[in-house]
Formats: structure tokens, sequence, C-alpha cells
């Protein structure tokens, strides 16, 4: 045996080691149990790897989020392997990691119930327990179709290696541009083998290294996630480090639950999806009606106030309009189909406001003295979203953006976003939102117009603008649009998700394409830059986010009806109406309930629909001039006048605070 030189590279810190040829990853990380792989040269390998001379070995541990995906990877191996071990007729397609979980694609005969999910967690926890070897095993591609022939789905992955097989939904953790790789299952006593799958990996050295899993559900799914293809059967499951960590997610889960904003929407009577109209298309009712409203028309006056100018667009337009922006080229897979209309010309739902918004600017001379020449639009968008991926209110079909785009020089360029950012921000805080992040988008050199330089321009101003704010900044490379670079806010809600919400983008194409221009102080003709801006990034969506992270219970500002009067007998009808009254010229949106309900069950019932306040009077409170006044967490002041009462629900419906 000979020396072999490794660096242990941990963080900042490198270790330089002698060891043996032979050596593997293992040997190297012997006794540390968290770790489930190594990155050596960059690239992620089973701890079976044997180390070679000069190479800088980095441990993967298994909270990681490279640990993670490899724990849920082999999670999916040995679901897969159960489903075969209990369906032996099932095909198998693919397996890959996703966000907090795995799934599995099987062909089957017939669909999984519920049933079938326990079957199949019960064989996984045998297996589990056997402690099988996952062993990595280089093949031939003729070598790999002869062994998988009864597996026409991997046969298929195979012919696409190297090509289109990275772009299909999960293939790339099953083959790539290199080497094929089968990884076979073996029992760890006997060396048998028990089950083989084609695959990249790296996976775990032993099922016994899987902590703690549990199988989710099952859905329909097309084969790599094409429409035209062959629909078979998905197993959703969830793997983790630990046990705790296993049910503190299940516990999340289930408050996500309750939160969604669908089921929320049905319950507090808001809005709904109602078939005859299609999917993706929502309806608000008179309370949904009511918070949007409140949304909008807090959002025009802080507008307003920060000199932005409104206009309208039309819903349709000719298509010629997208082909001069350039969304016909980049964007028609996610417009409607076309109508012919005045002797086959084809118009367009609109994706996109952007385009009208420039022939705005357009219609006459600019001067640089109305610049920056800010235009907002609450603006309807129609965007054919497939199917699969349409979801309530934040996967729409048919959507309104707080859209705005503002046109300015380049000498008043970062100032510009730099405002814009700052009016984002300040105006998300005002909606109960906190918890920032800002995302960098940058060039998707596959999809682009324009040249690089302009490009780097624009990146760089964005990156600047973006470090002021003093909130963390991450990378999304190829991620912007296919005109302009883009800053998106992303937010956590009360139980801790990222969305995304607002985005600015800065764009010197779409001036450049509409040829648009303005007089400079010197009389020469000079192109603007354009910033496109979303706020909300659409008011359903937005709505949506809001539903969740509040869980309904909307800050007595955005509530549906901020205060429900609650009679002890029919006799308190009369002087609860009046209070009413009194409060709604103040503009507050208060209700008498003056059902026959027993006064308890008036009080769950406000209590269901999460109103704020409840306004409670009897005998006692009528003879005094006052109220009970009981806040939304049952806790209760009695006595309180009329008057004072009103002016505590109006303090604090303008301070916008939650109660």
């Amino acid at each position: 045996m000979s020396d072999v030189r490794v660096t242990v590279q941990r963080d900042s810190e490198r270790e330089e080691r002698v060891v043996t040829t032979g050596t593997t990853a293992a040997d190297l990380f012997q006794g540390e149990r968290s770790v489930v792989a190594a990155r050596v040269a960059g690239e992620l390998k089973d701890l079976a790897y044997e180390l070679a001379d000069g190479e800088v070995v980095e441990p993967v541990e298994i909270t990681s989020e490279d640990g993670l995906n490899i724990l849920r990877h082999s999670t999916a191996h040995v679901m897969a392997q159960a489903v075969q071990e209990l369906f032996p007729e099932a095909k198998l397609g693919i397996g890959p990691p996703i966000k907090d979980g795995f799934y599995y694609d099987f062909d089957v005969e017939t669909p999984f119930h519920p049933d079938d999910l326990k079957r199949i967690e019960k064989k996984m926890q045998e297996i589990q327990k056997r402690g099988q070897k996952f062993v990595r095993r280089p093949v031939s591609d003729d070598a790999a179709r002869e062994e998988l022939a009864d597996e026409p789905y991997k046969l298929e992955l195979i012919g696409l290696k190297g090509s289109a097989a990275d772009a299909a939904e999960g293939a790339s953790a099953e083959v790539g541009a290199g080497e094929l790789t089968i990884y076979d299952n073996v029992d760890a006593k006997s060396g048998d083998l028990c089950w083989k799958d084609l695959c990249r990996g790296p996976h775990l050295p032993s099922t016994r290294v899987i902590p703690a899993f549990k199988l989710m559900r099952s859905a329909a799914a097309y084969w790599r996630g094409s429409e035209k293809n062959k629909q078979l059967q998905r197993i959703y499951g969830t793997a983790w480090p630990t046990k705790d960590e296993l049910k503190a997610y299940l516990e999340f889960l289930a408050e996500a639950e309750k939160r969604d904003h669908r089921k929320l929407g049905s319950e507090l009577d808001l809005f709904s999806i109602p078939e005859d109209i299609g999917s993706g298309l929502a309806v608000f009712h008179p309370k949904g009606g009511v918070i949007r409203r409140v949304m909008e028309d807090y959002s025009r006056r802080r507008h307003e106030e920060s000199g932005y100018e409104f206009v309208y667009t039309p819903h349709a337009t000719k298509g010629k309009l997208f082909e001069k922006s350039g969304h016909l080229d980049w964007y028609a897979d996610g417009m409607y189909p076309p109508m012919q209309l005045d002797e086959g010309i084809d118009y367009y739902l609109k994706p996109m406001n952007c385009p009208m918004h420039n022939l705005i600017f357009d219609a006459r001379g600019r001067s640089y003295r109305e610049l920056p020449l800010r235009l907002f639009e609450f603006g309807t968008v129609y965007r054919y979203e497939k199917s699969g991926v349409v979801h309530g209110l934040t996967r729409a079909r048919g959507f309104t953006q707080d859209d705005a785009h503002i046109y300015c020089t380049k000498e008043q360029m970062a100032e510009e976003l730099d405002s814009t950012l700052t009016f984002v921000l300040d105006l998300l805080r005002d909606y109960g939102l906190t918890d920032f992040y800002l995302e960098l988008s940058t060039k998707d050199p596959e999809k682009f117009v324009g040249s690089d330089e302009a490009w780097e321009e624009a990146t760089e101003t964005l990156r600047q603008v973006a470090e002021k704010q003093g909130l963390p900044l991450v990378p999304d490379p190829g991620g912007a649009a296919f005109y302009g670079p883009k800053i998106s806010v992303q937010t956590k809600d009360a139980i801790g998700r990222t969305w995304q919400m607002s985005t600015v983008q800065l764009d010197f194409n779409l001036p450049e394409r509409f040829d648009l221009e303005y007089t400079a102080a010197d009389g020469t003709k000079q192109r603007p830059v354009m910033i496109h801006r979303a706020l909300f990034g659409s008011i359903e969506r937005f709505f949506a986010v809001l539903l969740e992270h509040y869980a309904g219970a909307f800050p007595a500002w955005l509530a549906p009806v901020q205060a429900t009067c609650i009679p002890i007998g029919d006799a308190h009808v009369p002087y609860l109406t009046e209070f009413a009254a009194q409060a709604k010229a103040k503009g507050l949106r208060v209700e008498v309930d003056s059902s026959s309900d027993r006064m308890q069950k008036k009080i769950r019932n406000a209590q269901k629909a999460k109103v704020p306040f409840m306004i409670i009077a009897g005998d006692e409170d009528m003879a005094a001039g006052a109220v009970s006044f009981r806040y939304r967490d049952g806790s209760q002041k009695n006595g309180i006048p009329r008057d004072e009462a009103i002016a505590e629900i109006l303090d604090i419906v303008e301070r916008r605070v939650q109660v």
C-alpha cells in the first residue's frame, strides 16, 4: 500500500491528511454519524468512494441541503422497493428528492388507495430495519438495457441520456451525460441482491441510516410531466434526520392545512372558483370584495402620495403588439390562444400590461421635465397555466396585477430604483409582513434580448440598490425575464413559509423595441430607462397570502366585518342598531345579529367568522348608555360608553394593528 494525501475541507478550515490506498470517504469520517456522503472536487460521492491522491474532500452532513436530498432520495428507493415487493407488476418511473420530501412514479393498473400506502409504509419499515446496503455499480448503456428490459420507463431514460434527460421532470436523478450507474440494494449479512434501480446517486450507505419517514399521499402524474404521455401513479413521502423533526414537520403541515386559503375562502364566504367559469378563474363574494377593495384603496392612496399616475388598458389586443414586445417569441406558451377577428386578425388576451403602458408613454412627445413618469394600473391579465399547476388564488389563470411602469433617465435610474424598493417594502410592512430577504435574478443565457453590456449595467445597478436595504441578498442565476434582471422580495409568513411578493425589474430593452424617446434638456432625443414593478404581484395571490398569514383573522382595518353587535335579548336590538348606525357614520363596518339564535350561539358564530370585536348589550348597558366590549381573543370590558367603544375601534383600525 502507498500513501495517499488528501485535504479535508470544513467550511473555511482545511486539514491535510495522509491515508493509505483504498481508504474510503467512510474511513475518513469514521465515527461521525451525521456524515452521510462526501463532496470530492465539487462532486457528491457515496461514502464508499475510494479516495485518490491530492483530492479535496468535504463531509456532507445529513442536516445540510445536500444531505437531506440524499436522505430523501434513498428513502424514495426504499419506497419503490416496497411497492414492487407488494405489487410485483408495478413498473418504475422516476423518484427524485423534492422540497421537504420525495416522490416516486409507478405504472400500475389500479390507483393506490390510502390503505395501500399504509401497507407500503409498513414494508418500508421492514426494509429499513434490514439494513440493506446501497451499492453503486457502473454499467454500459447496453448492459443497463439488458438488466432493465422489463422496465420500459427506465429504457426510455437510457435513450435520453445526455440529451433531453436533464430537462425531463426529475430525470436528472436517474441519468445524465456521463456513465450510467445502477444502485443495488444488498442484504448486509448474506450479500444477496434484494432490489436494484437505475440511478446517478449518491445514496446513504445503508437503509438503517434512514432515521424517520412517512408517506403522505398519492396522486396522478403524467410521465415526465407531459400531458401527451401516460398518466402514472405518484406517491409522495417525507423523510427527516430525526423523529422530532418529522413530528414538527407534520405539525407544521397540519397548521398549514388549517390556513389553506381555499378552505378559509369557503368557510368565511370570501371567494369561490366555480366550475362553470373554469379552473384558475375566481369570483369574489361580498365579504371577500370588502377585503379586496380596502387593500386596493389603501394601495391607491399610497401610490398617489408617491407621485404615481393612474392608467387603464383593455383586456385584449392585436397580436402585433406582443410581436413588438417579444412576448410572442418568448412567452407564447403562457398565453391563451388567439381569437381571429376583423377578417383574420389575431387578438390575444393580455398576459402583461407593459406593452400597453409603452403605448401610453408614446402617445405624444415627452420631455425630460416629465421624468420620472410613474404609470400605475390595477390591470387584469390572463395566463394559460397548465391544469396541474393551477392552485386556488396563488396560481391562477386570470388575475389583477398592481402594475407600475416607471420611465426615467439613466441619471435618475439608481435613485428611482432605491425609492421604488423602499416604497415596496414599506407598503408590504403596512399589510403586516415584516420578515424579508431579497433575490437577484440574472440573465438566462438562452433566453434574453438586448446586449450583454446593457444587462451587466442593469444587473450591477440592481445589486447596489438591493444591498442598500440591509437585507439578505440571494442570487438567482438565470432567473430573470427575457427583457431584464429583477429583484424579488421574498417574505416569510406567520408559520415560516416563504412567499415571493414584489418584483422590481430594470429594462433597457422594451424602450428600444418600442422606440420610446423623450426630449432631453439639450434638445436631443434620448431613450428612457424602464422599471417594471408589481407590489402585490397579483391582488388575488396577495389576498391568499394574507388570508393564510392571518389564518383568516384579518386585522380590523382589513376585516370585512369589524364588529358584530350581539343583543342579549330582542329588546336590545334597537339599541344596538342605533350603535351600529353611529359606528357606520364613522366609516366602520358593523353588523347587528338580530337572528333568533341564543346569545352564546351568536358569540360562537362571530368567533367562527373571525370578527375582531363583539359589542354586547343588555338592560344594564342600555340604562347606562354603554356596551360590553368583547375582543377576538375572548377578553371583555364591561360598561364602556358607546362613544368610547367606537373611538377604540377607530383607533385600532387607523393604526392598522392586529388585536
